[in-house]
């Protein structure tokens, strides 16, 4: 996903064990990136491009104009089958295959206007209804659509124009009578049924403006932060010896407080499952509904009414406008190239955007700035060779004194001392060069020289054709792609210890749930400048949370004066031992974590979680050892094997998925009583915080709330709270999506005051 199929690592990773010693030493011991990039992209020989080449094919994005009849007509049997979500994206398939200006295309639109419409996007099947129309939708099919289109109409309360529509469609059925009767008598009743419909909602007050809704999405930060770009003034910019750069509170901070909310200066979407090879297709086009068929590929929003990419078959945003965005920004350069980047890995991707985003001022003025650093016994190099030590500036001399030319203290700050979300405070990340292995050194390398050539080509193809399609690929940097090599090689190594993995919550359950269930999703990878900045705390004191490409760093618990603003890379103290995040930050961040959680983790005596734990049938008192377990209680001398009581969680597992099957299937009342005999079971062995616990409290109160007991369901979502908050920390996005359930089983109560503490 973030590094290339496995196919082109397996086949660099051959050659790399084929090279000369001498070969693999020079790339080994190499301390810039010119040694390491210009070797590696000599090595690259064209029956590699022609491997590659043939990877990259099997990940085809063109556009197949016979595709659109066989997604139409799967998205139709979704819709006979009540799928409107796979419905709506199948027809959206079809349409980034259709010509513009047919029957194919206006069809898909109608089509998927029709699920938007069952799925109460009425906002978004008008638009697709516009777009069948202007795309030649058959005149005999008008009635239908704008039946609908009245519907929607009257459900957004735009009555004028729905009155206005149903006028239009007398005045056509009047004028042009080429319906057949039983036809035309079922749209006269829809007709009648709409009209009574309109007087209906004519009598009604108006609706909450739906602007008021979306106010928290649009909180600001307040006063400008003049030192740090979307940061608040309660955080200032610091530098240490050890701990290099990393924010802290100019004041107490209250929990929930807003510290940063900034933009990704650069993102790309993951598609989640990855097209599958044509090879391996039961069908000649692939079904399967992923991220890239939910979300826009510039701002990450989520939609069903996706506005494909006009030259490719892959690329889809929410609207016209973000579309043109991206292809003015980078998608030009990148659409002939979707099946490389595909196979090349989200790394590889990023890299290439970031330097499609800088522009000429901005990258021209840091490669003059490298230069006058790398000195005049350079001055005789060749240009391009001149260029590329440029780039290796901060792997050599990440920490030395930068007094020559005068650079702020800071990297990454401007001559004013600000540090940006801008391309230069993404050349001052670290890309920690000299810690990444030989081989992904070489990896890297290489599948960035390759990249370059298909740049360079498709930049040979635009000028010979003159093609407004084609873009030269150049617009930002350099046109010395040796340059823009070193840079991308650069970029890509940052992104080991820089990437931020761009996140949204994904509801699951059918839509006759009562209660939602939640999830975490890797959406995209992104960087973010500002947000870099933090440093890891395996028990940070701040949360962040995502809407579309803009990150929000919120405070979780009280930060006093002075004290760093710490964020979690991953491994949290509630979901791993101290062992297994250490040994993970070493490998993908290359530090050793001393955080407050490690240490005093550390200093603990070895014992499992208490949502792992075991309790003894006694006294109730933890259990602690190896093979055999003993009471923690010194007056209790009960024991007991390791081995029989993982025996007993592995069967009571067992009957909390039947009871939860028994919940799926309709039979809440018979899953109410499998589960009690669980909860009776998982007591007597089991600490009151076990995860298990935790998961027939939840089935519990999802048993209770399809029955409408609400007072039932809300108490055992409350002790499902307590095992989510022993398990995940009082401030954790679980907790969040715990609270979320329990608030909604107290409005559908109506207990609404405990909602509003």
């Amino acid at each position: 996903m973030d590094l290339p199929v496995d196919e082109w690592k397996s086949y660099l990773l051959k050659k790399w064990a084929s090279l000369p010693k001498f070969v693999q030493d020079t790339i080994s011991t190499a301390e810039t990136l010119s040694d390491i990039f210009l070797p590696s992209s000599s090595l690259l020989q064209p029956e590699d491009e022609m491997f590659l080449k043939e990877l990259s094919s099997s990940y085809s994005v063109e556009k197949d104009y016979d595709a659109p009849l066989f997604y139409r007509e799967e998205g139709n049997r979704k819709f006979q089958e009540k799928e409107y979500t796979d419905a709506a994206v199948l027809y959206s398939k079809g349409v980034s295959h259709s010509r513009p200006n047919t029957e194919d295309i206006s069809l898909c639109y109608a089509n998927r206007s029709a699920a938007l419409f069952h799925l109460g996007q009425y906002e978004a099947c008008l638009k697709d209804i516009v777009k069948a129309g202007m795309h030649g939708y058959p005149e005999r099919l008008q009635p239908k659509m704008m039946v609908r289109k009245t519907e929607c109409l009257v459900n957004l309360g735009r009555l004028q124009e729905a009155r206005q529509t149903i006028s239009d469609l007398e005045s056509s059925l009047t004028a042009k009578p080429t319906l057949v009767l039983s036809s035309y008598q079922i749209l006269q009743r829809n007709v009648q049924h709409l009209k009574i419909k309109i007087q209906e909602k004519e009598t009604l007050p108006e609706p909450f403006p739906a602007a008021l809704t979306n106010a928290f999405e649009d909180i600001a930060l307040g006063e400008e932060n003049k030192q740090i770009s979307g940061a608040s003034l309660s955080v200032s910019l610091c530098t240490h010896p050890l701990k290099g750069r990393h924010l802290v509170a100019t004041k107490d901070i209250l929990p929930g407080e807003l510290l940063v909310k900034e933009d990704a200066f650069v993102s790309v979407l993951i598609p989640g499952e990855m097209p599958r090879p044509h090879h391996c297709l039961e069908n000649k086009w692939d079904t399967r509904v992923t991220s890239g068929d939910l979300y826009c590929h510039r701002c990450l929003k989520h939609t069903l009414a996706t506005v494909p990419c006009g030259s490719c078959s892959y690329a889809k945003y929410c609207s016209q406008e973000c579309m043109q965005q991206a292809w003015d920004l980078y998608h030009s350069t990148e659409c002939s190239l979707g099946g490389l980047l595909l196979t090349l890995g989200v790394f590889c991707h990023v890299a290439l955007r970031m330097t499609l985003l800088a522009r000429f001022e901005d990258v021209d003025r840091v490669v003059r700035m490298l230069c006058d650093e790398v000195g005049s016994t350079d001055t005789c190099l060749p240009e391009s060779e001149n260029l590329v030590k440029a780039f290796d500036y901060t792997s050599q001399g990440e920490s030395e004194e930068k007094s020559k030319i005068g650079e702020p203290p800071i990297p990454g700050c401007n001559v004013n001392g600000k540090y940006g979300s801008n391309y230069n405070a993404i050349f001052s990340l670290l890309p920690h060069t000299e810690k990444h292995s030989p081989e992904h050194r070489f990896i890297c390398a290489i599948s960035v020289s390759a990249l370059c050539r298909q740049l360079k080509a498709a930049s040979v193809q635009a000028q010979t054709l003159k093609s407004p399609k084609l873009k030269a690929v150049t617009p930002g940097l350099c046109a010395d792609l040796t340059v823009w090599g070193a840079a991308m090689l650069r970029h890509m190594l940052q992104l080991q210890c820089n990437a931020q993995a761009i996140t949204s919550i994904c509801h699951t359950g059918s839509n006759e749930s009562i209660i939602t269930n939640s999830r975490q999703i890797r959406l995209a990878t992104g960087v973010f400048p500002v947000v870099s900045l933090l440093n890891h705390s395996c028990r940070p004191n701040t949360s962040v949370s995502f809407t579309g490409t803009v990150a929000t760093i919120r405070a979780a618990q009280r930060i006093a004066k002075g004290q760093e603003i710490l964020h979690c890379y991953g491994p949290h103290e509630s979901r791993m031992g101290v062992a297994e995040r250490q040994q993970r930050l070493s490998s993908q961040y290359f530090f050793d974590c001393r955080c407050g959680a490690c240490h005093a983790e550390t200093l603990r005596a070895a014992a499992a979680p208490r949502w792992e734990a075991f309790c003894c049938k006694t006294c109730r008192a933890l259990m602690q050892g190896n093979d055999v377990l003993s009471c923690s209680n010194e007056s209790c001398t009960n024991s007991v094997s390791r081995d029989q009581l993982v025996s007993r969680l592995q069967h009571l597992q067992q009957q909390v998925c039947m009871a939860q099957k028994l919940l799926r299937t309709g039979k809440p009342e018979q899953a109410i009583q499998q589960l009690l005999r669980c909860q009776e079971a998982a007591e007597s062995f089991l600490s009151a915080e076990h995860t298990v616990l935790g998961e027939i409290e939840d089935g519990l109160a999802q048993a209770h709330a399809t029955l409408g007991n609400w007072l039932k369901s809300a108490a055992h979502v409350q002790k499902s709270l307590q095992v989510v908050e022993t398990r995940h920390g009082p401030s954790s996005v679980e907790i969040g999506h715990e609270l979320f359930k329990l608030a909604q089983v107290l409005f559908n109560g109506t207990d609404i005051c405990p909602l509003l503490h």
